[in-house]
């Protein structure tokens, strides 16, 4: 569902720009709001979210899913953890849609579906790993990545029951907005994906805005 935000950009705690292939990892308390922008328009952000006091607790796209009967992500949807509770909540949504099965990029999956020489290309899980690794700080470890929201991107369900990666249905200066319900540690790839059209074969960089409660 389609709807604006009234926060006043100017009036955000934290503004930072994060370019194509780069990451974004911070602690979001409760009560906070956090929003994504895509700048230019038709930019995959895979992001993970973890529960601050606990990284074991971490975003689930099962229990999503289940609870909203709804494959998508938009105004409303309760982003729920493992655990099954409620860790963010969705407040604005410019854009309409989002995934939650599409899954994140990585080495493996780029050879599997593309091409043997697309092994070594950049991926969201190689920038996942090196932002653990410089920020120790978090507690996140490689066995705590798994189920990832890929906001703005556009993965229909096929009528054989697969997925299809296609033409992203976001533009600049879309965004999606959500607040914080317990307090968490957001982590995002800024999509480095040239081999299929969820950023346009272009990544472009995002914007990450924090208000306080």
């Amino acid at each position: 569902m389609l709807t604006i935000s009234e926060k006043n950009p100017a009036s955000a705690k934290q503004s930072t720009i994060v370019g194509a292939g780069d990451y974004f990892i911070h602690l979001v308390h409760k009560g906070e709001t956090l929003r994504i922008l895509d700048l230019e328009g038709n930019q995959a952000a895979d992001t993970l979210f973890f529960n601050a006091n606990d990284s074991s607790e971490r975003y689930s796209a099962v229990d999503t899913i289940r609870e909203q009967s709804n494959l998508y992500l938009t105004t409303g949807s309760q982003l729920r953890s493992n655990e099954n509770n409620i860790m963010l909540e969705i407040t604005a949504d410019t854009c309409g849609r989002h995934d939650t099965i599409g899954g994140a990029c990585a080495s493996e999956s780029n050879t599997v579906r593309y091409d043997l020489e697309k092994r070594c290309m950049h991926s969201c899980r190689d920038s996942w790993m090196l932002a653990i690794a410089e920020h120790p700080e978090f507690d996140i470890s490689k066995r705590d990545i798994s189920h990832n929201i890929n906001f703005f991107m556009n993965v229909p369900v096929t009528e054989s029951g697969g997925l299809s990666f296609e033409d992203g249905i976001s533009a600049p200066g879309k965004y999606v907005e959500m607040i914080a319900r317990m307090d968490v540690v957001v982590l995002i790839s800024n999509c480095p994906q040239l081999n299929n059209p969820c950023n346009g074969y272009n990544p472009t960089p995002i914007e990450i805005l924090i208000w306080d409660k």
